[in-house]
C-alpha cells in the first residue's frame, strides 16, 4: 500500500467512527506531543544506550501513533502533506548545503 493509500485508510478509520467531531487543532497537537512522549519513554533511563534494542516493536507502534495524529492534524487544517514535506526539504537544502553541513550536527544558523 502506498503512503497516500495508507493516509486515506487512516482518515477513513476516523470517519467511520465519527471521530472528526473531536479533532480540533489544539487536541490533535496535544495528541502528537503525548504520543511523542510515549516514544521518548521507551528510551528513558537507558543510560548510554542510544538505540531501541529489544524495543523495536513498541517504537514502531508509538511512532505510528505520532504519524497518525500528524495525518489527522494535516487533514483538519487542509494541509497537503506531500507539498508540505517538499517545501520543508527545499528549505532544509538551502539551510544545510552539503559543502557546509556534511558530517556536522551544527544548526544552520551557526554554519560557516
Amino acid at each position: 500500500m502506498s503512503f497516500e493509500e495508507e493516509q486515506q485508510r487512516i482518515l477513513a478509520f476516523a470517519q467511520d467512527r465519527d471521530w472528526q467531531q473531536f479533532h480540533n487543532s489544539k487536541d490533535l497537537a496535544l495528541s502528537i506531543s503525548i504520543e511523542a512522549a510515549e516514544l521518548l519513554e521507551l528510551f528513558q533511563w537507558s543510560g548510554e544506550v542510544c538505540e531501541a534494542e529489544g524495543k523495536l516493536q513498541r517504537v514502531q507502534e508509538e511512532l505510528a501513533d505520532v504519524l497518525i495524529y500528524c495525518i489527522f492534524l494535516a487533514d483538519h487544517l487542509g494541509i497537503d502533506i506531500d507539498h508540505m514535506l517538499a517545501n520543508k526539504m527545499d528549505k532544509n537544502a538551502r539551510n544545510y548545503p552539503i559543502d557546509k553541513a556534511k558530517g556536522r550536527s551544527t544548526k544552520y544558523t551557526e554554519l560557516d
